[in-house]
């Protein structure tokens, strides 16, 4: 990793710096729903249809909150993604900074671009490993398409674990060296299916923490 690397990543992190603007403060959040060993045969197949919704939808995006640590460096921003079919725009921004940042990338081709760096864009053939080197934040971006929405990612292969909750539902997921955990959801509300509210995802000194203030399903 050269010089211009470690600055752009210390740019990063700081001005993704805490701020009560953009706070993921979870005292009032619900209690996250308990894990089950048996779930009945209506929840397996009103989850079958739920999943089954959610993949039907290329198209959509959500607006929410994100606070990313990686060892001793983290700090918490909005994010901003859309997605159609398998291409990304992502978006970071710090608002007291008033700094942001676009990933753009492709599932398929795995290649992406992260913009908004000093020195210019950075680019490559895996879009991870571009996050990697500009920020030290080693995120699967390829596999979140599927996680951020509550489903086991296809690509990456089975999942070594999936504990449910008492709907059917995910509430922690083991798959690619990351535990993802479903502490809340959104009910389904006309077109949409239902859909996390609040997740966090763990790989050893990595954390990822999500709070989803919005989805949009299908066509603005």
């Amino acid at each position: 990793m050269n010089l211009q690397f470690l600055k752009s990543a210390a740019a990063l992190v700081a001005a993704l710096s805490l701020s009560a603007c953009v706070s993921l403060d979870e005292r009032k959040a619900p209690s996250a729903p308990a894990v089950v060993t048996t779930v009945s045969a209506e929840a397996q197949q009103a989850e079958s249809d739920s999943v089954a919704a959610v993949r039907a939808q290329p198209q959509w995006a959500f607006q929410g909150r994100v606070a990313i640590n990686k060892g001793r460096n983290g700090g918490n921003g909005r994010i901003d993604w859309q997605q159609q079919a398998r291409q990304y725009v992502v978006e970071l921004s710090a608002p007291v900074t008033r700094q942001s940042w676009k990933l753009t990338g492709d599932t398929r081709h795995a290649g992406g671009r992260l913009e908004g760096l000093d020195g210019g864009p950075r680019q490559g053939d895996d879009a991870q490993q571009v996050l990697l080197e500009a920020t030290g934040w080693d995120i699967p971006v390829n596999q979140l398409p599927d996680w951020v929405r509550g489903l086991v990612a296809d690509a990456a292969g089975p999942a070594e674990q999936v504990e449910r909750d008492g709907d059917g539902r995910p509430r922690r997921v083991q798959q690619m060296g990351w535990q993802i955990q479903y502490l809340d959801w959104y009910p389904a509300e006309g077109d949409r299916p239902v859909l996390p509210r609040r997740i966090e995802a763990v790989n050893g000194d990595a954390k990822v923490r999500l709070v989803v203030d919005s989805w949009v399903v299908g066509t603005p």
